[in-house]
Order: structure tokens, then sequence, then C-alpha cells
């Protein structure tokens, strides 16, 4: 199995909202991300913290309900459930990937067993049946793998500005771009009414039209990725602009069959659209001399993952930082940030700090030394200048 192109799927239980992050930076990070956290309807897999009090109890129900789901249970004390792959705390990366390697045999084994199952039980339901049903369980809005984008993959993937390099101190006061340009703007202001609404609508643009689902926060698209980040590349502002509205769907034509893998959530659909505008910029709403801070954590488990996406996260969700001071304590470049940011925001997940307090103590840069401290600062003070 490519674990980079198929990671397992797995819940966790019994674990507090802090420890499940660190549970999903670590399967993405030093499990070079073979397995991805979904909810518990999604998973192929469970976890459990097997320290926790009653949690024996827990593990017995999903037992039950789940009977043929691999179990995997952290525990400091050796396990003696046969049905259990037991992985010893403190947890080293060998041993979780070992089970995880484990676990997705036994899936492999239970779909083989299920499928001749059916075809040996019921001549009255046929393999082909079986399939479609599994499509349908798999379908991309609800199980699609988190995509997680390398250093090396991201400029051919995001794109860049002639005459502008994002990454050159000097240039960046001027690396921000205007998301009311973009294709972005539209499909912001198209979930909101939809949402508010709480009606199904179509978002036309004089391209393929963007069905909207609010009540199970999706969108369906006849195009692929290709299409759609070349579509939010472009500036459309005083070209589409007037082309595009907002309008109500009749029943009849929403309820369409429609191609599963084209389905996408709101918020991960937004995030990508919202990167494709941004090509390594920040929004032109953000004061860049300003600290930024994230108001909650982003579901990584449904959204493309940018380079350095969880590092920049896990420090904005302690304190305000300005952009310029995240590349730097990070030692990466400015653009990782911008596009992070852009996406962020447009999922209203950031905030601009403005109070004196956030600005009274300068944010610590512990985290990671840069050889280069202290030259974006210069030139952020210039700005302010």
């Amino acid at each position: 199995m490519d674990k980079n192109n198929h990671p397992l799927k797995v819940a966790l239980h019994g674990m507090e909202e802090r420890t499940s992050k660190t549970m999903v930076m670590y399967l993405q990070g030093p499990c070079r991300g073979a397995a991805m956290v979904v909810n518990d309807n999604d998973a192929d897999i469970d976890v459990f913290d097997a320290d926790v009090v009653g949690i024996g109890s827990l593990m017995a129900e999903h037992r039950v309900k789940k009977p043929y789901r691999p179990v995997i249970a952290l525990s400091l004390r050796d396990g003696e459930l046969g049905y259990v792959l037991y992985v010893k705390k403190p947890v080293k990366t060998d041993d979780m990937l070992a089970a995880l390697d484990k676990a997705g045999v036994l899936i492999k084994q239970n779909e083989h067993n299920t499928a001749q199952s059916i075809v040996e039980k019921s001549d009255n339901v046929s393999l082909k049946t079986f399939v479609l049903d599994n499509d349908e369980r798999k379908k991309t809005a609800k199980h699609e793998a988190a995509m997680q984008l390398n250093e090396k993959g991201f400029n051919a993937f995001i794109g860049n500005v002639a005459g502008l390099d994002v990454n050159d101190p000097a240039q960046l006061g001027n690396a921000n771009y205007d998301p009311k340009n973009y294709f972005q703007s539209h499909v912001e202001s198209a979930f909101k009414i939809s949402r508010e609404l709480g009606d199904i609508m179509q978002l036309n643009s004089g391209w393929s039209p963007v069905i909207i689902f609010p009540k199970d926060n999706e969108v369906w698209l006849d195009a692929d990725d290709k299409q759609l980040r070349a579509f939010s590349g472009l500036v459309i502002a005083h070209t589409l602009n007037e082309k595009i509205s907002t309008t109500p769907l009749t029943f009849e034509s929403s309820s369409v069959s429609r191609s599963l893998e084209k389905f996408y959530t709101m918020d991960a659909f937004l995030w990508k659209v919202a990167c494709w505008a941004s090509k390594g910029r920040y929004p032109n709403h953000i004061d860049i001399t300003q600290p930024v801070y994230l108001k909650s954590w982003p579901n990584f488990t449904r959204l493309l993952i940018t380079p350095h996406a969880l590092r920049i996260s896990a420090l904005l969700i302690k304190e305000p930082r300005t952009l310029a001071n995240v590349a730097e304590v990070l030692n990466i470049k400015p653009q990782y940030v911008f596009v992070f940011i852009s996406a962020a925001c447009a999922l209203g997940l950031t905030g601009q700090a403005r109070r004196v307090a956030d600005v009274l103590i300068a944010p610590s840069t512990e985290i990671k030394e840069n050889k280069n401290k202290g030259f974006l600062s210069r030139v952020m003070s210039k700005l302010r200048g």
C-alpha cells in the first residue's frame, strides 16, 4: 500500500483535545502520513488510549458495534486482549507503523471475506451492488484523505506571480492580493447566502456551476482539481464579475444523480480556492505589521496541508505573531506562511491582534533559532515607518 496516497483512516477514543491534536500531528509528521484522523463513522481503525479510566467498557462497546474493525491500543502496560494491537507508551514510531501495517492487512482480509460472503450467500445481491455501496461509502466529500504538499511540489502546484518574489523581504509589503478580484470572494459570498437561507444554491460564473448543499456541508462541481485551480488563479474582476450570480436551485435540478468523486466539503473547497488565488501571497485586508492569531485549529483531516501548516498552526494558536515573525522563528519561506494565512482567513479561522497587550511583549523566538535572525524584523520596522 502506498501510504502517502492512501493513508489509513483512524478514529481516536478516550483522548482529550490536546492529545488528539498531538496524535494528528504525529501521524502526519513522524509517521509520514501513514494514517489520518477521521470521525468514528468514516474510520477503518479504532485507536484507544487504553490507560484512561473506564476505557475497557468503551472498547467492548465498540467491539460489539464494529466487530471487524481493527483496534490499536496505546498503553503503559502490555495488553491481554487477542483482537487488540497494543503499542507501548511512550509510543515509538516504528512500533506505531508496525501496528498500522498489521491493521491494514486485517482490513484487506475483512474486505475480501465480506465480498466473498456476499457472492456466496445471496443470489439476489450481485458483486456489482456491493461495489456501488462501497463507492457511496467512500464519497469524496466525507472520506477524502487530506492531501499534503511538500516544499518541492508546492511551487508547481500553487503557481507564482510574475514580477513579484514573495520571499524577498524587500517586497513583503507588496506581497498581497485582493480576494475580491478572484473567484474566492464569490465562493465566500455564495456560501454565506446558502448557509443563511439554508437552501440549495447554484453559483453561476460562466464556467461550470457550483452546486451548494448547506445542510450536508457539501458542494458539487463538474470539473477536476486542475481546472478549478486554473480558474481560481485568474483575476476575474472587470471581466466576469457581472456574469457571476447565486441563484436557488429547484428540487428537480438538485436531486439529479451526480458523480460522487466531484463532491467536496464546503471548507475543503474554499480552502483550496483561497490557496490558488493566493499563490503564496497574503490577503490585502491583513496589516502585515500587526500580529495575527489563530482562533481554532484547522481540521487537517479534510484540508489540503500546505508546507509547514502544522508548525504554523501550533505557533499561532499559542499567541499572536506577525507573519514575518512566524517565518523567521520557523526558519521557512514567507510564502508558506502567506498561503496558509490566506486559506485560514477564508474559513474565518484567523484574527488580527490590535490590542495594546498583544504587542506589548515581543513573541518568543525560542522554538527555532535562525542564523539570519533580525533581518526580516529590520525590514518590518521600515514598513512600519
